[in-house]
C-alpha cells in the first residue's frame, strides 16, 4: 500500500508512525488526497481514525514517515493550515455562542463578509446569518460549522465525522454538500451509506494499522472488512 509521494499533487502521507508511549495509534499508514477527490478514513472507535487527522493538522507530530504537499515535505501546524489551503471541521460544531452565525463564520475570513455571507448561502444556513448558533437546530449549526471551514476556499478540506447526530434526511442533505465541492476533501465517518455514496476511495483502519484500501465498491465486496466492520455497522 505504500506509494511514491514524488511529485505527487495532493497531499500524500507515507508510512506514518505514531506512538504515545507504550501505545501504537497508527503504524505504517500511507495515503494519498490527489487533488479533487473524495478519500474516507473508517474503522471502528480506536482505530486511529482521529490520531491521523490530527497528524495532518499538526496537533500530533508522526514519530515515524513522512507527510507531502504536492511533493513537498509537509510539516503542517494549525495556526497555519488556512495559509496552506487546508480546513477542518470538528466532531461537534465548535461555534462561539455569544456570537451571531455570520460573525462565527467571519473568524475564518475577518472582513470578508462578502464572502462569509456566500458560504453561509452555499450551506443552506443564509438566512439564518444574524442570529446566535445555540438558537438554531443541531443541523444547522453543523452546516455553519461547514461555512467557516469553507470560507477560506479550501484545497483540502478535512471533515471529522459530519455526519454525528443527523437524521436521515439531513445526511442526504450534507452528501449533496459534499458532492458539490471541487476541493479535495479527507472525510472520518462512521455512516457507511455516506462514505460510501461520496468517497472515490477508502482507507480502512483497524488498532491504527490499514487493513485495507480500495474503491467504495473493493471495500464492499472485502469479505474480511464486511466481516470486522461494515457488518458491525449495519
Amino acid at each position: 500500500m505504500t506509494q511514491s509521494t514524488a511529485e505527487t499533487p495532493g497531499l500524500a502521507l507515507d508510512q506514518i508512525g505514531v506512538r504515545f508511549g507504550g501505545l501504537v495509534a497508527l503504524d505504517g499508514v500511507s495515503l494519498r488526497v490527489p487533488p479533487g477527490r473524495t478519500v474516507g478514513v473508517i474503522g471502528p472507535n480506536g482505530a486511529g481514525k482521529t490520531t491521523l487527522f490530527n497528524v495532518v493538522c499538526g496537533f500530533v507530530a508522526p514519530t515515524s514517515g513522512s507527510l507531502t504537499l504536492d511533493g513537498r515535505p509537509l510539516r503542517p501546524r494549525p495556526h497555519r493550515l488556512t495559509r496552506l489551503g487546508i480546513a477542518r471541521t470538528l466532531q461537534g460544531v465548535g461555534l462561539f455562542a455569544g456570537m451571531t452565525v455570520l460573525e462565527n463564520v467571519l473568524v475564518a475570513a475577518p472582513g470578508k463578509t462578502d464572502r462569509a455571507m456566500a458560504a453561509l448561502e452555499r450551506c443552506g444556513v443564509g438566512s439564518r446569518a444574524q442570529e446566535l448558533p445555540g438558537k438554531l437546530p443541531y443541523a444547522l449549526r453543523k452546516r455553519v460549522a461547514l461555512a467557516r471551514a469553507l470560507v477560506s476556499d479550501p484545497r483540502l478540506l478535512l471533515l471529522d465525522e459530519p455526519a454525528g447526530g443527523l437524521g436521515a434526511g439531513e445526511i442526504d442533505e450534507l452528501r449533496e454538500l459534499i458532492e458539490g465541492l471541487s476541493c479535495s476533501v479527507l472525510l472520518v465517518e462512521h455512516h457507511m451509506d455516506l462514505v460510501m455514496a461520496v468517497c472515490d476511495e477508502i482507507l480502512v483502519l483497524d488498532f491504527g494499522r490499514p487493513v485495507a484500501h480500495g474503491t467504495p465498491a473493493e471495500i464492499r465486496n472485502d469479505e474480511a472488512v464486511a466481516d470486522a466492520y461494515l457488518g458491525a455497522a449495519a
